[in-house]
């Protein structure tokens, strides 16, 4: 799974306001109409404010941190490694489809083994996680894998990488 994606944005889509150190930003993926995956960066005192054309697949809080110059021509292909390292972030905040997003990607990475289980929290409601590249600690809450739980992530991946090409075909078949 890979997708470009925008990195932080430095204003926010709302209200044209630049971010500062600390100003709490929440992001949003939005599987636009006309463009495909956009990311959206609004400061949260503005979140109410935000209507997106398309369907939000992802929301986080995050605090703003300016990137250093050096980061600036990163690589901006998003992978399924990347999106959980960006979800999964410590100091970001999920909400429920956000954090169903990132317990089938620790799942799918886990099977890529590029995240080791370590392991469940003192208070064993979060799976543990080490990233075998960077060595970085991650906490997954853990949560029921029901077929409900399957239904739900894959309508989320369907918003963020298109529907599985055979179900197009078909669908046309039938119509």
């Amino acid at each position: 799974m890979e997708m470009n994606l925008q990195p932080l944005a430095t204003t926010c889509f709302v209200s044209g306001q630049g971010f500062g150190e600390g100003d709490r930003v929440a992001s949003f993926l939005v599987r636009a109409t006309t463009l495909g995956i956009v990311r959206y960066d609004v400061l949260e005192a503005q979140a109410a404010n935000f209507a997106p054309e398309g369907f939000v697949a992802c929301r986080w809080v995050q605090t703003f941190k300016p990137r250093s110059k050096e980061n600036s021509d990163r690589d901006l292909k998003m992978s399924a490694e990347n999106l959980f390292v960006t979800l999964a972030d410590p100091a970001n905040e999920l909400n429920a489809e956000s954090t169903r997003l990132v317990q089938f990607l620790a799942l799918m990475l886990e099977r890529k083994k590029l995240l080791r289980p370590k392991g469940l929290s003192a208070d064993r409601a979060r799976n543990v996680y080490e990233h075998a590249k960077t060595k970085q600690i991650f906490e997954v809450p853990t949560g029921e894998l029901t077929p409900e739980f399957f239904v739900a992530v894959q309508e989320q991946l369907t918003v963020l990488v298109g529907a599985p090409k055979a179900k197009e075909a078909a669908a046309e078949a039938v119509g």
